[in-house]
């Protein structure tokens, strides 16, 4: 394996480990962007952009889109979109339960479709943002407790014979964290005070998830293999921000749209559904005086990247993956189809991509789910229905999707990262 090969991924899991929610990515790629000369945009205000000249714009701290303008005359972008968010555990409002009047836990919801089981008997922190009333106005803080601070233990199999036989998990009863021996309470909200420095009486709120602490690896007979929390879809959010940073813009605006709670649906102020993407292309293009008809023109003659990970074929369970389209760890990026339009590709738009990738010598395999087993959706088919333009879906296999440890293949994770270039250059 070429040692490029391996650091891509090591670079990827390092970041991943820096990044526990999706609030830490986009304030890490926003952070990072900055200091590379990108310059930051308030939505609330003109745009008054250059030729020659980076720029990006955070919505709700969890929400990004960056992009660079070409020193000549560009009337077309190319875009990629990911996500920022993964499937996890949520803290209510006022959390902290009195447990058998010996123990306090904590009161969480499931964020998204997770495969709960492997949440158990796993040590887990807290991260996300606490809210802090000032004299100045509400500050937000950025937070994480970064250490092991909860775990949700499991029922021994002596107290449940027939664990082994499998088990609906309750998210109200069985998934919840313990936190603290004793039932005396104030003690989570100590928590947020040490952790953003507010006082107990000032925090206002917050938006707080559990995770996994377990940092990624590299691993197989041949180190080929990677395991990492959120490799879906942080993954595709990271390629595409490093591709950008290191791509310097071609014939094209190249865009990055990296957006939250694709695992919800994608109907929020900072999701795909909303008119971040859609206003920003607007907005740019008046800002470099396109007239209303030059740039609709423009997303007519786009492209777009919907990046999101699919399955590999389980080496345990071959027959869930379909007949023909069976693709494996390290195959190459994988080309995701739907007759349903889950994903945004067909033929036109695959081939597009494909020839791409052979021209440049970027392995790829293509990816389709048995009729029998319908698979999620991702954000492509959702951002269509507020800007249309020729997109394809595209992302890298990997197996234990929505779990807190997921697993990849490292070649993989470097031809993605080879394509985001190619295609954000073009």
């Amino acid at each position: 394996m070429e040692s490029s090969v391996r650091k891509d991924t090591e670079d990827l899991i390092s970041f991943i480990g820096r990044n526990p929610s999706a609030y830490h990515t986009v304030d890490s790629i926003r952070r990072d962007l900055l200091g590379c000369g990108f310059e930051e945009l308030d939505e609330r205000k003109r745009f008054s952009l250059r030729r020659g000249h980076s720029y990006l714009m955070v919505r709700n701290g969890s929400s990004i889109i960056a992009f660079r303008i070409p020193e000549g005359k560009a009337s077309s972008y190319s875009i990629i979109a990911a996500h920022t968010d993964s499937p996890a555990f949520r803290l209510k409002p006022d959390p902290e339960i009195s447990a058998a009047g010996l123990y306090t836990m904590l009161n969480t919801e499931g964020y998204g479709g997770m495969l709960m089981a492997p949440w158990l008997d796993r040590p887990l922190s807290i991260a996300g943002r606490i809210f802090e009333r000032t004299e100045e106005g509400i500050r937000e803080h950025l937070v994480d407790a970064g250490r092991p601070l909860v775990l949700i233990p499991n029922l021994a199999i002596h107290m449940n014979r027939k664990a082994n036989e499998g088990i609906a998990y309750s998210a109200q009863k069985d998934m919840l964290p313990l936190f603290a021996e004793g039932t005396d309470k104030g003690r989570f909200t100590q928590l947020l005070s040490d952790l953003s420095g507010a006082g107990k009486d000032s925090i206002l709120g917050y938006d707080l998830f559990l995770y996994s602490v377990a940092e990624g690896t590299i691993w197989g007979y041949g180190d080929e293999f990677f395991s990492a929390p959120r490799i879906d879809d942080t993954l595709c959010a990271y390629a595409a921000y490093r591709a950008l940073r290191e791509t310097p813009a071609g014939g094209t605006i190249p865009v990055i749209a990296l957006f939250d709670n694709e695992e919800t649906g994608s109907g929020s102020l900072q999701g795909a559904l909303s008119d971040f993407l859609c206003n920003a292309l607007s907005r740019i293009g008046i800002s470099l005086g396109m007239d209303e008809e030059e740039r609709m023109m423009a997303a007519a003659s786009s492209r777009m990247i919907s990046a999101d990970n699919g399955h590999a074929v389980h080496p345990a369970h071959p027959e869930k993956a379909d007949m023909t389209n069976r693709p494996c760890l390290n195959g190459g990026v994988l080309l995701k189809h739907s007759a349903n339009q889950k994903y945004t590709t067909d033929g036109e738009s695959g081939s597009y991509l494909k020839d791409m990738m052979i021209r440049h010598s970027i392995p790829f395999q293509e990816f389709a789910n048995n009729s029998d087993i319908p698979g999620g959706s991702t954000l492509g088919n959702l951002s269509m229905q507020k800007i249309s333009i020729p997109s394809a879906d595209a992302g890298i296999a990997q197996l234990a999707m929505h779990s807190p440890y997921e697993t990849a293949g490292v070649r993989d994770a470097s031809a993605l990262l080879s394509l985001f270039r190619v295609f954000l250059s073009r």
